[in-house]
């Protein structure tokens, strides 16, 4: 999952996951292997930032090590538009 947060207003401004209900996942759900999956919820992240005008932001790993599946998600947002 990924999160876009306004820190001063402490609101979530966007949100995507690739977790998803059981029954009837959306059409578009992210699919395949854990970081092809990761870089579509950067992908999906990045454009409800964008059409929300939000064009950049600030990437917080929370303390996870930037490889993998952090860096997946991060490519995919950069590739859809949105600036770190």
């Amino acid at each position: 999952y990924a999160q876009v947060i306004d820190d001063m207003g402490k609101k979530t401004l966007a949100a995507a996951s690739d977790l998803l209900p059981k029954k009837d996942p959306p059409a578009d759900a992210p699919k395949g292997k854990k970081r092809d999956r990761a870089k579509q919820v950067g992908t999906l992240v990045a454009k409800k930032c964008l059409q929300q005008g939000i064009l950049q932001v600030v990437f917080d790993r929370a303390g996870y090590r930037y490889h993998g599946r952090v860096s997946s998600v991060a490519a995919g947002a950069r590739e859809a538009g949105l600036k770190f």
